[in-house]
């Protein structure tokens, strides 16, 4: 009987305690609302950083001698190196390299991207897939992460869910992403905004295999790596490497 009588009284006092946890989980994790400033449609922050950027990317262009905006871009992201490179298709003399951005912030080691929450920067070729104007890390660029060829492996070796929304981004931290700051980030997007985005790849690649430079030992690998590597290798190939000069 003293229970059930302690039962009761407490009741109400363990719906209070609860109702106080849902109240401060709400206001910690709930979505932010976005300010005026941050929703900006696409052609408004076109407007707002594009003579900038074209500015700062117009004697990288000339030097190159490719006319602005070319009539498609390869993006070229370089893990162990650490940086992301602009090629642009001129029609006399192929693909040029045109400038490379430091990134600066990025997780996870060497290898492909397997699964949700691995924090790995995927590796393969991929489209850019939309851009976003408003980014909680400035604007970002979507990468079509994961692919065809990243399904098809996945449905093989029985992994269901894969992850998404990997971005190129501004700022300097990064999970699964590439972060360049956020001039180079405007950069990209407006360059990707003029050529448009259907005109747009990336290459994201272990290490720079133009330099002759291979996995280190070591590093763990899937097998079907190997022909995904080949693939990588041939598709940078076809880019000049930078010169640094």
């Amino acid at each position: 009987m003293r229970k059930r009588l302690l039962f009761i009284l407490l009741l109400p006092f363990a719906f209070f305690l609860a109702a106080l946890a849902c109240i401060i989980f709400w206001d910690r994790f709930k979505p932010m609302a976005q300010t005026p400033e941050q929703n900006k449609t696409l052609a408004e922050r076109i407007a707002e950083y594009g003579g900038p950027a074209r500015a700062r990317l117009k004697p990288f262009f000339e030097r190159a001698g490719v006319a602005y905006p070319p009539p498609k871009v390869i993006l070229a992201g370089l893990k162990a190196e650490k940086a992301l490179q602009i090629y642009a298709f001129d029609t006399t003399n192929g693909y040029r390299f045109i400038r490379s951005y430091p990134v600066l912030g990025a997780s996870g080691v060497l290898g492909p991207k397997l699964r949700e929450g691995d924090r790995q920067v995927p590796e393969g070729i991929y489209p850019i897939e939309s851009l976003n104007p408003n980014s909680r890390h400035h604007i970002a660029l979507k990468i079509g992460y994961p692919n065809a060829a990243d399904r098809a492996q996945a449905a093989t070796e029985g992994r269901t869910n894969l992850g998404g929304d990997i971005m190129i981004h501004g700022g300097s931290a990064s999970i699964g992403c590439l972060a360049v700051g956020d001039e180079a980030a405007e950069e990209v997007f407006v360059l990707a905004a003029d050529t448009q985005i259907e005109n747009v790849t990336i290459i994201l690649s272990p290490v720079d295999f133009r330099a002759g430079v291979s996995i280190p030992e070591g590093v763990k690998l899937p097998e079907w790596t190997a022909p995904l590597y080949g693939e990588i290798r041939a598709r940078l190939a076809e880019l000049p490497r930078e010169d640094k000069k």
